[in-house]
């Protein structure tokens, strides 16, 4: 499983992010079409007009702001949650009628209708979903992890939040979880969450009426980041129904910023998320949620009997543990591989992506009807709690093409949704239910469905389908075992979910939380901790986390905790390419109109040059969007001199603060006159006068820290030495990419920090 030294993204990635030359704004593969990226900047912008923002106001006003933080808070979790119930209520329901009508065809020996009506309504499920992914939010394929954890990073794309990508993620994750792929709805959760949030705190729209003077106080980045890491750990614990898991998942995958405030809001999101879940789960209680009834994955309650373990137990523990993350990393590599190809086939039109999501829903009918006529029929047993075989939707004992009295294994764990399945392999006292052959099969098919369903244009998390296949991956090593172990096979798929979830997903703290919510029962927790721990080592042995893996696949220039160490070798100067676009304190408009229509840069420094200063000097940083303002509200001047209060007065913070989620004005919708372009602009009050500067010869690891630690868009690089130009160059997210950096200096490379790898002969190298 060696990871090739080849380019991380698509060629037609490589090549437009190339033609941006050191520009932040590039492209990268957003849900399942190629869309334009830019950097978010969580500095703020100290200029004249932030001596009269908000937060410079008097003790009311800091503490409506803070009430509001709350309150938004207090909404995202309760939205949410309502979400959460409600897709799960509609996938049992949905994917219940539809095993319901199935297993009546099969009772009746009308096999053929039988596979009719279960085939065509997976693949009219999964067409409903395709389509409204394609045309209306492509944005809303995937899981949408990748993208949050991106954003959160810095790296914003457009729509990603939008109105129309969350009703789509919704919906079309509902119609393709319930269409039975092999997909989970936990990935899709986390973008609903932080889709919530976003445009809870966008700031207000005039386009809906959204223009309440408080919500204008969260027109910032820094804000919206925070919402938005409250929203993903509100969907995460939707999800699973694990209020401390979801806040630990932000934390340890999602947020790339951490602080002790956050830390209570995000915690307090969760917590409303779980009383709105317990609350609408009472009322299903009462039987009055249709199919849905004790179902789905937010209901876990397994293995909650006392759990006794002995010494000799440990070493099929850590056996399980240690092929639980070969096989989870080997799991991460095919499906890298595998999106590489999908990317390929999204590039083209709606209909190819129509086509390959349909292809795969018909495979995936054909398997998991046809495969469970492998399985052997096993007649009932006479101490069960349930009937035999089941009657209905929902249960271990699946009578399928079965005699009276029998029923079929495998079918009860393809003929029921994912949630239910990981149920019946959870359960305990079922080690004679399952055989060892059925057991097999069943995680081989899911190994690689779950690797081929996800990729497609419809909403599809990876989180259920791991679980699905550790699961099934631990039972059948339980069975192995057999008298060998005290543990149930229950427990061992417990444990088997565990060791794919470490090896894939590469989290430990979040993930062992989540699983004992999910199970009750913390008895399970140093075996839980002892397999996360090894399952992870082993798998950082030969590649990265599932999410980095696809991150990479998409081309999100994601800035790493780490520094490589080759970038110790390197200054700053080193990586700043020209040439530098800056301009004077009182600058022609012409001249403004001019770079702004012919470069992509999103901000310039500000030199004052004699008359104006004794010598150059560095005045500030002013931002493309407050360039932009200026020329459409024409605050211009006829002589180049500064400007007068009645200027100043023509603006207000408001002004200045971003935009909602759309990307604002552009300098291409301005008209101005000839006149008017020969005029000047002042530009001292408009700058930031404070931006973060380091010197040329600063270490580039060190330059990468300060950056990513403070949530930087822009670093100004100036001389070591004075007598020269105040400015050397700017330094944007784009030039620490290791494929910029390696393209500038290529006899670097062999320095370049690698994973121990695992090394295949060419002639057995996969794809």
């Amino acid at each position: 499983m060696e990871e090739d030294e080849e380019s991380l993204t698509h060629p037609l990635l490589n090549s437009l992010s190339r033609s941006t030359s050191n520009n932040t704004s590039q492209v990268a593969i957003v849900g399942s079409s190629v869309s334009p990226i830019e950097s978010l900047d969580y500095e703020i912008m100290e200029n004249d007009y932030f001596k009269q923002d908000w937060r410079r106001g008097e003790k009311i006003q800091i503490l409506q702001y803070v009430s509001m933080k709350w309150m938004m808070c207090f909404f995202i979790g309760l939205l949410v949650g309502l979400v959460g119930f409600c897709n799960n209520l509609a996938v049992e329901n949905i994917a219940g009628m539809k095993f319901v009508v199935t297993s009546d065809l099969m009772r009746a020996r009308r096999y053929t209708t039988a596979f009719l009506v279960f085939a065509s309504s997976n693949f009219g499920l999964t067409l409903f979903a395709g389509l409204i992914t394609a045309f209306i939010a492509p944005e809303a394929a995937g899981s949408g992890i990748p993208e949050v954890k991106a954003y959160l990073n810095g790296v914003d794309a457009p729509a990603i939040f939008s109105l129309r990508t969350l009703f789509v993620k919704i919906v079309g994750s509902i119609s393709a979880v319930s269409g039975s792929l092999v997909i989970g709805k936990a990935g899709p959760m986390v973008h609903t969450g932080a889709c919530i949030a976003a445009l809870i705190g966008q700031g207000g729209s005039q386009k809906y009426g959204l223009t309440w003077k408080w919500l204008k106080y969260f027109k910032n980045d820094r804000d919206r980041r925070d919402l938005v890491t409250c929203g993903s750990a509100a969907g995460m614990a939707a999800a699973f129904r694990a209020p401390v898991g979801g806040l630990l998942f932000a934390l340890e995958e999602m947020a790339s910023w951490w602080r002790s405030a956050l830390l209570w809001r995000a915690f307090f999101t969760t917590a409303v998320v779980a009383i709105v879940l317990r609350a609408l789960i009472d009322v299903c209680l009462s039987g009055k949620c249709g199919l849905f009834g004790k179902g789905g994955l937010i209901m876990f309650d397994v293995t909650s009997a006392n759990v006794a373990y002995q010494i000799w137990d440990v070493p099929p523990v850590l056996l399980l543990a240690v092929i639980g993350g070969i096989w989870a990393s080997l799991y991460n590599f095919l499906q890298d591989r595998v999106l590489r190809i999908y990317n390929r086939i999204n590039e083209r039109r709606a209909a190819y992506k129509i086509v390959l999501a349909l292809t795969v829903s018909i495979f995936t009918s054909c398997l998991l009807f046809g495969l469970p006529w492998l399985a052997p029929c096993r007649p009932c047993p006479s101490d069960t709690s349930e009937p035999c075989p089941t009657i209905g939707r929902n249960g271990n004992y699946k009578k399928f093409q079965c005699p009276p009295g029998h029923y079929n294994d495998l079918a009860s764990l393809f003929f029921n949704t994912n949630d239910d399945a990981i149920k019946n392999l959870f359960s305990k006292n079922t080690d004679a239910e399952f055989h060892p052959f059925s057991m097999l099969i069943f995680f081989i098919t899911c190994f690689f469905l779950s690797i081929f369903s996800y990729g497609i244009v419809a909403p599809a998390g990876l989180f259920v389908p791991v679980i699905v296949t550790g699961a099934a991956y631990g039972r059948f090593i339980g069975m192995m075992f057999g008298s060998h172990s005290t543990l149930n096979h229950g427990l061992f798929a417990v444990l088997g979910s565990a060791s794919f979830l470490g090896g894939s997903m590469r989290m430990t703290v979040s993930l062992c939380v989540i699983i004992l919510e999910l199970t009750n029962n913390l008895l399970l927790l140093p075996l839980m901790m002892l397999v996360l721990l090894i399952s992870k080592t082993v798998a950082d042995a030969f590649n990265g986390n599932i999410y980095d893996l696809i991150m990479r696949a998409k081309g999100f220039p994601y800035l790493e905790r780490h520094a490589e160490p080759y970038l110790r070798q390197l200054s700053v100067s080193d990586v700043v390419t020209g040439p530098l676009q800056f301009f004077n304190g009182i600058e022609k408009v012409g001249n403004i109109v001019h770079v702004l229509k012919t470069t992509g840069h999103n901000g310039f420094p500000v030199v004052d040059e004699p008359p104006h200063s004794v010598a150059p000097v560095l005045f500030g940083l002013v931002l493309r969007a407050h360039l932009v303002t200026l020329l459409k509200k024409k605050a211009f001047l006829q002589n180049p001199v500064p400007a007068g209060v009645d200027t100043f007065a023509q603006f207000s913070a408001d002004d200045f603060a971003k935009k909602g989620l759309d990307h604002g004005d552009r300098v291409e919708d301005i008209q101005l006159a000839d006149e008017e372009m020969d005029m000047f602009i002042d530009l001292h009050p408009f700058c930031n006068t404070s931006p973060f500067t380091v010197v040329e010869t600063m270490s580039l690891a060190k330059a990468l820290m300060l950056f990513r630690e403070v949530g930087l868009r822009h670093l100004l690089v100036i001389p070591k030495v004075s007598g020269r130009i105040p400015v050397v160059g700017i330094i944007t997210r784009h030039d620490f990419m290791p494929e910029h950096v390696l393209s500038l200096h290529p006899s670097l490379a062999k320095s370049k920090w690698k994973r121990l790898r695992v090394k295949l002969p060419r002639g057995v190298k996969i794809i």
